[in-house]
């Protein structure tokens, strides 16, 4: 599982170096076969071992055409979709659509998410932080959860 937040740098060429604790899990895991892409709702990145990516993949594709919400999920979720690789280094370099979409300068926070990971900005992560009004009712599976 990929847990915590690691504050981290990028440098002028889009590369970062993956923290040693994640780094090691997703060679252990995807032998550091990444895909990372565009989150649908906020303006960050998912980074999926590229086997979790291949189990989601489907149902991505799977979500109905003729609706516009699915359709924008699957054109950002699809469209931005690109394959990396850890070098031998422990970095991937981020390619610029995506460092354009997501904001992306030299301070970035890396988010554990359990089965993937979210890239954000720094200043949008505490921008994030600092919101803290909910966008709805909450859900009904959140509110028998006791933490």
């Amino acid at each position: 599982m990929y847990l915590g937040s690691y504050a981290i740098n990028m440098d002028a060429k889009g590369r970062l170096a993956i923290p040693a604790r994640v780094r090691d899990l997703l060679l252990e895991e995807c032998r550091g076969h990444l895909v990372v892409t565009a989150h649908t709702e906020e303006r960050c990145l998912l980074i999926y071992p590229e086997i979790q990516w291949r189990e989601i993949l489907p149902k991505i594709e799977a979500l109905p055409s003729f609706n516009k919400v699915a359709r924008r999920a699957q054109r950002l979720l699809i469209g931005y979709a690109c394959e990396l690789q850890v070098d031998g280094n422990g970095r991937i370099l981020i390619p610029a659509p995506l460092r354009e979409y997501a904001a992306l300068e030299k301070k970035l926070m890396l988010i554990g998410q359990g089965k993937k990971l979210e890239l954000w900005s720094e200043e949008r992560w505490m921008d994030w932080l600092d919101d803290g009004e909910s966008d709805g009712e909450i859900p009904q599976e959140m509110i028998s959860l006791s933490l």
